[in-house]
This record gives structure tokens, C-alpha cells and sequence, in this order.
């Protein structure tokens, strides 16, 4: 890290505790100051919606207009969502003009772009645009203000009457130009434009992040941020959050990591962007809601990825929660820190302008858990704390300690203050059903449960009170999907005081015939406290139904799996990870096996049954024509949680064979890992897979 950089976080850090700064100072996160004469445009962070990932590169005007429309009829403009955004695509196949002007492609914007933005305009919204900063090059990027254009372009889009615009590096990149020359330039010209219309400025360059390639580190999208808040209102940290149609937790989780590094630059108008939120796009709505949380407390911007034409009302709630969106806008603007180390577990926390505190307790793991934290450890001092939960509006008061039930890909989000006047609910924590055991065997650490017909499990559920005054009475209840059997084994004492926590326990027992797939376990907790009756907290935690093991002598690729998870695209059976050419390692093509991209994981429940796996695994040769970075990777066999095979790391000029004894394993994990250098062109293969069961 630079002296400077480092200097800068220290400030942050010891800024969680003290009170925010006057109006009139430097945002304490380090970001420079304004001049007096500058225009701070979008003091919090902008919202909106953006074609790239809903719409694709072929939409159209009528496409554009229904999506205004969804934006205010479905309450999104409301609360925030104002600036439409059109991104790549919206250009002619010609872009240019003879005379060297831009032009939308005539078929779908017959009109051209001034009726449309006229359009967003009369409903209450803001337009935004999208250029490159490179010059346009047929057949490598689609459009480009580069070449000479930039003066021309800003005047065109004011004179059209955009309010902001979108500036990639594809066509940069392509022309090997310098980011910070190239974008200061352009920045000049749209703050220069003739029209004198102030346009919001979103530098993005995404292209030459560390996963895509070995670029020089001046043009990488990790350095963005050493210039861009000098001419810029947001920059992108990191690479895209997805793929069109398939944007996973963990890319989510990778974004948000590179753009907390340098919390320092944020402060009023100026952002880091670790790109679109990304409801129904191939996340889970939990993971969603996870996202939502992680972006509101970076103080990023707000911008939809998804059709919100075709959004569910469980992703328009999470889009619009008030007191979400309240820490998102907060005045003050500072981004999020971690507090404590970086793992599965983690607390970050966000200063608000009042001296309240945001706190986040991300569970980053595939099980879920109790976190906790305390007020001291985020900046707050006293002996009682009031805890407002941003996303249930439960409001309780704690001694100390922040803690929340956390399920797996989860996140809590609190804003925590100090409390005052009378005693209010105590902060009691209701823990989510836990599998511990399964037919007496502990469930390894971390572990996502899987259970199949007849299995007997133990379900644990723990209850904390972290509030400063006891509860009475605390019982739970489990509940468990039909033909399930449910024994109580362990109960709650009578009274829980401040501070003391107990586990209830179950022995839950799954019929012979229990249908594969996801099941739910339901605890209702209910407890007695002085003055406010008794109280009620459901949790429920989703587990796997296996399907049956496999039987005989069988090509592990075409049995089902559990689960499986690819670092981009998605596994593939039977050919190279994104289905284009078959499974081909040093010139051998292989008919049968897993193609994957690093970090991957395909999970199979074997059920005991199976005695020999055999593979040979491997970098498929399709990577021998795309360069010659990356393309290397870690194999791992692992059963049960224990490690069966580990290859090492394997490039692309050799292959491993694979020959691992089964015997007492239940659930089999083929894990490949990217072998410590980012998963830039690890196309990894498990050929030829085996078992024997």
C-alpha cells in the first residue's frame, strides 16, 4: 500500500471515533476537498437503472420507455431510482454521422435520442448515456469518443440533454491508451460542454482488472481510484459483477473486497462503484439482499441491473427499504470498513452523520451462525445501545454486544446508537435450525447439510440474550416439512439473564422415501419479557435432500449432482466450461467429464456406497488460444470434509491422474481452486470421471 493510502485509512479508522465533521470541512475520509467555485454533483449517491444486464445490447426506445415507466409505477423513482441509463447498443452500426456526429441506430431510435430523453424527462427522471473513452475501432468496440471526439461528444450529449454518462475503456484498452491521460481529458471536455449542462461523470474501467490479464498497474481498474475523484463523480473498482444472466454471490463478495481498499477517496460527490445491484439475475433473494446491504454501507451507487419490469415484489422491497436506502444517502458519506480480520465471518462498519453507527455481520459461509460484535469495537461507548434492525424494523436495546442470526450468504445490518430513557426490549438473538449431526456423525465444519430418506440428524437452535434485562420462559418449537419426525431432546431454562445463552436441541428423522431437493426448517422462539407480553421470532435454515447415490460402475458427469459452481459461465457436462468445444487436454479430447472455470465446486452425495473415484484432470486446450497468462489451477477431491486428493498446482502443459478410495465417504466434493493467481484462463477439466459404487 502507498504511504499515502495508508496514512489515509489510519485517518478513516480513527474517524469511527469521533463526531462527524462540520458542514463546511473536508470529508473526513480523506477525499479532497472542492473548491469553493466546483459543483458538487450528486452529494450522496446517485440511483438509477442501466440496460446492460436486463436489456441486453438490443434495446430499444419502446423497451427504454416501459422501463420508466416500471420505475415509477412501481414505487422504484420514489425512492431514489431516478437516472435511466443506456448503456452500450443504443449507438447505429454506423455510429457516426459523415459530418462526425453520434448517431442511435435508426431502426430502434428512429427518432433519434432527444424524444426519448424528453420522455425520461416528463416522468419525473434523469437520462443517462455511454461512450468509451477510446476511438472507435470496427469489429473490437462498439463506440468510441476518442480520435478527437471527446469536445464533440460531451457538447452532443448536453445538447441532447443527458444528465450523466457512462465512460468505458474497451475501445481505451484496444488502443492502448493511458486510463488517467484519456479520462482527464474527457472529463475536461464534458465539464466544458457548450450547453454549460453539469453531467454526472461515471469512469469505467472495468476491462484490465487483475482477473482479465497482466496489465501494467496504471491501467488497471484497481488504480482508478489514485485519480478519478479528482474528475470523476464514481468509478468502477473492479470488473463487471457478472455475466449477462449470471452474476453469482461470489463475484458480488470479489467486487465488493476490491472496492473497500480504498474506503479514504469517498466523501460527498465522489464514489467508488463496484458496478449494478443484481436482483433475479442469479442469485438467491437472500444473496440479493446480501449485495443490497454490502452496496448501501460502501456508499455506492445504486444502479439496477435487472428488468424491473419483470422484478418480483420481494426485489422491489429490498430495492426500496427506507431504512436501507436512509444508510445508503447518509449526509456524511463515509464507506464502510471492516473491523477485525478478514474470513468466513466479518464486521463492517459505517459512521453515520449523527454519530450512530451501521454495522454489518456478513456471513460469507455456506452454514448459517450466530455474529456478534460489540458497540466498542465500532466506535460507540456508553452501557446501553439501541439496535434497529434495517431490514425487520425490529428496534431492541443491547448492553454491548451487537449479535445477530446469520444464515449462509447472509447479512444483518444495524444501525446502533445509544440509548436513552426507560429499558427497552432486550436484544434477544433467536439462532437459525443448525444440522450438527447426521446418524450420530458430526457435520464437518462449515459444511452445507445434506440429508437423504432415513437419515437421522440432530438440529440445534441457540438463543442468546444480549439485552439488559432477562426474558422468561424461553421455548422453541421446530418445525419440518411433512412425514418428518421431530423430537425434542434438550429444552431452555426458565429464565435467560443478561448475557446467558442456551442451545435447544432436536432429533429430527427423515422418511425412507423423502423427496430429493430443498427442505425448510422452521423455529418459532417465543419468551416472555416485563411490560411487552411475550414475543416471537421465526427462523428457518434450508438444507439438501440428496438424491440417490450412484449404483454400479458410473460416469460421474451424466449422475446428478447436489450442487456446482463455476468461477464464469456455469459447469458444463461433457465439454469445455462454456459448452463450445469438447473436453480436450494435450491434444487427447476426452468424451465424457466436468468442465469448470476456478473457483468451482460440484458436490455429489455417494451415500456410502461408493469404494474408487478415477479421473485425469487438467487445463482444457482451448486456453492455447487466448494467450498465454493464467491457466492454472488446484484439484481437490474432498470427502466429507476431509481432503482425499490434492493435485498441486497444474498448468496448462500437463495433466494429473486422479485414483481416490471412497470407502465411508457420504458427500464428495470435487473442488478446483485457482492456484493463487486469479482465474484468468482457468478452464479446468475433470475428464473421464469415474466412480465405482
Amino acid at each position: 500500500m502507498k504511504r499515502h493510502a495508508l496514512t489515509a485509512l489510519l485517518a478513516l479508522t480513527a474517524g469511527l471515533l469521533v463526531a462527524p465533521p462540520p458542514a463546511h470541512a473536508a470529508p473526513a475520509t480523506g477525499a479532497p476537498a472542492r473548491t469553493a467555485t466546483e459543483q458538487v454533483l450528486s452529494p450522496t449517491p446517485y440511483q438509477g437503472w442501466n440496460t446492460y444486464f436486463g436489456l441486453g445490447g438490443n434495446f430499444t426506445e419502446q423497451s427504454v420507455r416501459e422501463v420508466a415507466d416500471a420505475l415509477v409505477s412501481r414505487g422504484l423513482a420514489r425512492a431514489g431510482y431516478d437516472i435511466v441509463w443506456l448503456d452500450g447498443g443504443w449507438q447505429d452500426p454506423e455510429p457516426r454521422t459523415p459530418a462526425g456526429d453520434l448517431r442511435a441506430d435508426r431502426t430502434r431510435f428512429p427518432n433519434g435520442l432527444k424524444p426519448l430523453v424528453d420522455y425520461i424527462h416528463a416522468k419525473g427522471l434523469r437520462a443517462g448515456i455511454y461512450t468509451d473513452v477510446g476511438p472507435y475501432i470496427p469489429g473490437r468496440c462498439g463506440l468510441g469518443s476518442g480520435g478527437g471526439y471527446y469536445q464533440r461528444d460531451a457538447d452532443q450529449f448536453a445538447a441532447w440533454e443527458f444528465d450523466a454518462v457512462k465512460v468505458d475503456f474497451l475501445c481505451g484498452i484496444a488502443a492502448d491508451l493511458d486510463p488517467k491521460t484519456a479520462y482527464t481529458e474527457f472529463a475536461r471536455a464534458l465539464r466544458n460542454n457548450a450547453s454549460g449542462r453539469p453531467m454526472i461523470f461515471n469512469l469505467c474501467n472495468p476491462v484490465t482488472s487483475p482477473d482479465w490479464g497482466d496489465y501494467p498497474e496504471e491501467q488497471q481498474s484497481t488504480y482508478s481510484w489514485t485519480y478519478a475523484p479528482e474528475i470523476a463523480q464514481s468509478w468502477r473498482t473492479y470488473t463487471d459483477v457478472g455475466f449477462v444472466g449470471d452474476i453469482k454471490f461470489t463475484d458480488v463478495l470479489r467486487n465488493y473486497d476490491a472496492n473497500a481498499r480504498h474506503p479514504e477517496v469517498a466523501g460527498p460527490g465522489r464514489y467508488n462503484d463496484p458496478d449494478y445491484l443484481a436482483p433475479q439475475l442469479g442469485m438467491t433473494d437472500e444473496e440479493f439482499r446480501t449485495q443490497m446491504t454490502l452496496w448501501s454501507v460502501a456508499a455506492a451507487p445504486l444502479v439496477i441491473g435487472s428488468d424491473v419490469r419483470t422484478l418480483s415484489a420481494t426485489s422491489v422491497g429490498i430495492l426500496t427499504d427506507p431504512d436501507v436506502l436512509a444508510i445508503n444517502q447518509d449526509p456524511a458519506v463515509v464507506q464502510a470498513v471492516r473491523v477485525g480480520p478478514a474470513g468466513t465471518t466479518e464486521t463492517w462498519v459505517k459512521r453515520l452523520a449523527n454519530g450512530d453507527r451501521a454495522v454489518v455481520l456478513l456471513n460469507r459461509g455456506d452454514t448459517p451462525r450466530i455474529l456478534t460484535t460489540t458497540a466498542s469495537a465500532v466506535g460507540l461507548s456508553g452501557d446501553r445501545f439501541t439496535l434497529r434492525n434495517a431490514w425487520t424494523d425490529a428496534v431492541t436495546e443491547s448492553a454491548g454486544t451487537i449479535s445477530a442470526a446469520v444464515p449462509a450468504h447472509g447479512a444483518a445490518l444495524f444501525r446502533v446508537g445509544r440509548a436513552h430513557g426507560a429499558p427497552g426490549v432486550p436484544h434477544l438473538t433467536a439462532g437459525l435450525p443448525q444440522v450438527t449431526t447426521v446418524d450420530g456423525d458430526p457435520l464437518p465444519e462449515g459444511s452445507a447439510p445434506v440429508l437423504a430418506g432415513g437419515d437421522e440428524a440432530t438440529v440445534e437452535v441457540t438463543v442468546r440474550n444480549d439485552g439488559v434485562r432477562p426474558v422468561f420462559d424461553p421455548r422453541v418449537d421446530l418445525a419440518a416439512p411433512d412425514g418428518w419426525a421431530v423430537r425434542p431432546t434438550r429444552h431452555a431454562p426458565k429464565l435467560l439473564a443478561p448475557g446467558d445463552r442456551t442451545t435447544v436441541a432436536f432429533t429430527v428423522t427423515l422418511p425412507a422415501a423423502a423427496a430429493p431437493g430443498a427442505a425448510t426448517l422452521t423455529a418459532t422462539t417465543s419468551y416472555d419479557v416485563l411490560g411487552h407480553g411475550r414475543l416471537r421470532q421465526r427462523t428457518a435454515s434450508t438444507l439438501v435432500v440428496a438424491p440417490p447415490p450412484p449404483d454400479g460402475e458410473v460416469v460421474l458427469s451424466h449422475h446428478t449432482w447436489i450442487s456446482a459452481t463455476s468461477g464464469w459461465m456455469s459447469p458444463t457436462v461433457d465439454r469445455s466450461v462454456g459448452g463450445g468445444s469438447p473436453i480436450s487436454m494435450l491434444g487427447q479430447v476426452y468424451a465424457t467429464g466436468i468442465g469448470v472455470a476456478s473457483p468451482s465446486t460440484v458436490r455429489y452425495y455417494v451415500g456410502d456406497r461408493c469404494d474408487r473415484l478415477t479421473a485425469v484432470v487438467g487445463i482444457d486446450d482451448a486456453v492455447r488460444n487466448v494467450g498465454p497468462e493464467g491457466g492454472t489451477a488446484t484439484f481437490r477431491v474432498v470427502g466429507d470434509g476431509r481432503v482425499l486428493y490434492d493435485s498441486g498446482v497444474v498448468t496448462r502443459d500437463a495433466v494429473r491422474d486422479v485414483d481416490v478410495d471412497l470407502n465411508g465417504v457420504r458427500v464428495l466434493d470435487l473442488v478446483v481452486g485457482d492456484a493463487g493467481d486469479g482465474g484468468y484462463n482457468d478452464r479446468a477439466n475433470w475428464a473421464g470421471l469415474t466412480a465405482t459404487c
